[in-house]
């Protein structure tokens, strides 16, 4: 899996996206301009000690990133978009993409691949879910489908034992 971050501007949120890459095993692609630099205190927070687990590629413009990343199974997250993120069905390779906080993915991006911009349902006039937890819904959809390959799927207590269940 894939997450495409266009333009973030703010370090908590793409920390947040970070940590959350690295516990599925999913590839972080930034796309320039960045509203913060790599080091800044507050990436490092929200991503913790996970950030140099990840696999993060930068790219200077759309461009690039379409460029280095040919024949992608793209889907866009915005609010625009006139289906329903469990509406569509993700390959176990998809790019997950997501616009920057204040202004989202620019419509030009968007009226090339109408079919696969996919929304986020909300009530009334919200204007839009958290940068990271948009991510992390439209992630974990996308992870289910799949199966959530090489992913451990069941906890296990540190102090207790589960009791069997009997069927």
């Amino acid at each position: 899996m894939n997450i495409v971050l266009y333009e973030p501007e703010i370090p908590a949120n793409t920390g947040n996206i970070g940590r959350t890459c690295a516990a599925t095993g999913t590839r972080l692609h930034l796309i320039e301009p960045l509203g913060f630099r790599l080091g800044e205190k507050e990436l490092r927070r929200a991503g913790m000690d996970y950030w140099h687990k990840l696999d993060v590629s930068r790219y200077i413009n759309w461009a690039d990133f379409l460029e280095k990343n040919p024949g992608a199974q793209l889907y866009f997250a915005t609010t625009k978009a006139r289906q329903v993120y469990t509406q569509a069905a993700y390959g176990p390779d998809c790019y997950l993409v997501f616009g920057k906080e204040s202004a989202g993915i620019p419509e030009e991006i968007l009226v090339e691949r109408p079919d696969r911009c996919v929304r986020i349902p909300m009530v009334g006039r919200t204007r839009s879910l958290n940068l990271s937890n948009s991510a992390a819904i439209l992630l974990y959809e996308a992870l289910r489908q799949n199966g959530f390959a090489d992913m451990q799927t069941e906890g296990v207590l540190h102090r207790l034992h589960w009791e069997e269940q009997e069927t």
